[in-house]
């Protein structure tokens, strides 16, 4: 049903729970390579609600959120890199190394990361190098407010 609610394929699920409740909370969290606004999500929650509807009768009761992964989420899909080249990530990798660098890009395999590392007080970044997806165990934009 959610896929079907979806308006077109650029954008896609990040995840989708269901709460064990008398009345359960249908959790959507949606992205696209390209970021998508509110009006994406009132329509998606419209038509995903139409469909639980005609499925499960109007009087079934749940409650349904349709949104964006927050900021600080990790990401959960390749394709979430992508409109996210030109910032920083902070990548942990499967052998529990960590690493810090600016996204210059993405390709089939993995990304390029341009590691920051600080040397002597100082910071230094590091040419781009490849890191593919299947090393990268967790990955999130650092938020700055400078």
């Amino acid at each position: 049903m959610l896929q079907d609610s979806l308006p077109g394929p650029e954008l896609f699920v990040v995840a989708l729970t269901v709460s064990d409740a008398i009345r359960p909370k249908i959790t959507v969290i949606l992205d696209s390579e390209q970021g998508f606004g509110i009006d994406e999500c009132a329509q998606v929650s419209r038509r995903l609600a139409r469909r639980i509807d005609e499925a499960y009768g109007e009087e079934a009761s749940y409650t349904l959120e349709v949104t964006s992964p927050g900021a600080d989420q990790p990401f959960t899909d390749q394709r979430q890199y992508t409109r996210h080249v030109g910032r920083t990530l902070s990548l942990k990798l499967q052998d529990d190394t960590e690493k810090t660098g600016l996204l210059e890009a993405t390709e089939a395999e993995g990304i390029q990361l341009a590691e920051e590392i600080k040397e002597k007080n100082k910071k230094k970044v590091l040419p781009a190098v490849l890191i593919p997806f299947a090393d990268i165990k967790e990955a999130r934009v650092v938020i700055s407010f400078k």
